[in-house]
């Protein structure tokens, strides 16, 4: 693992920290949570299938 994998990791464990802060901080139930994980995960899926179609 080099240094710019080791810079990658820890800006994406920070960002982790501070979306989960920010859902603690509005009080967002874990239930919500996932199924806003699962919303944006399918909307991604789509168009990268979507995408994958066009070419």
């Amino acid at each position: 693992m080099n240094e710019f994998q080791i810079v990658s990791l820890i800006s994406l464990l920070g960002f982790l920290i501070l979306i989960g802060s920010g859902f603690r901080a509005r009080r967002v139930g874990l239930k919500k949570t996932l199924y806003m994980a699962g919303a944006w995960a399918g909307i991604f899926a789509i168009v990268i299938l979507f995408l994958d179609l066009v070419r």
